[in-house]
């Protein structure tokens, strides 16, 4: 029997040479892998009340947004900077390699909604965090995170967790 891990694609040295990219789109087209999924990322939630799903750009839309439905709930995107029409906040973050910012519209989230985070891979977590910084600026509980990856040489998990973040996982790969 495949596990979510068996669907997903290893691509050698992208986006720069070293790397193993972890390609989710593989699973995404294959219907039982991403039923499959998207089961095991609402599992831990299901019966539980949840305002909100958030999805962080770009993957976590459409993972937070079939987990939302299923859910039942309301579904929120967090983008990247320049993204969101409207009035936003922002919150910079730090890359391996930069900065980057990411944004959410001012009245996505109101004060005392209980949110749920998604996205398709936990690296070093920090645009998890700063999504996390975004959801609490607005008021919201964040009563989880769900991540179909983790790469934990990269420390996301032990980052969120350290935030008092409730971190759940599908799979995990070693290396970067």
């Amino acid at each position: 029997m495949k596990t979510v891990k068996d669907y997903i694609r290893t691509i050698v040295d992208f986006p720069h040479e070293g790397i193993l990219f972890r390609d989710v789109t593989t699973l995404f087209a294959d219907p039982r892998g991403f039923r499959m999924c998207i089961d095991q990322l609402l599992h831990p939630y299901a019966g539980q009340r949840i305002d909100k799903v958030v999805g962080l750009e770009a993957r976590g839309f459409i993972l937070g947004g079939a987990v939302a439905h299923q859910l039942g709930c309301g579904f929120v995107p967090i983008r990247k900077k320049g993204k969101l029409p409207g009035a936003v906040i922002s919150e910079e973050y730090k890359l391996e390699y930069g900065e980057a910012v990411v944004e959410v519209h001012d009245d996505a989230i109101t004060a005392g909604e209980t949110i749920l985070l998604v996205d398709d891979l936990l690296a070093t977590g920090g645009t998890a965090e700063a999504g996390i910084k975004l959801v609490e600026r607005l008021g919201g509980e964040i009563m989880g995170c769900a991540f179909v990856v983790d790469l934990p040489e990269l420390g996301g998990r032990k980052k969120l967790e350290a935030m008092g973040m409730a971190v759940h996982v599908l799979c995990e790969f070693e290396g970067l």
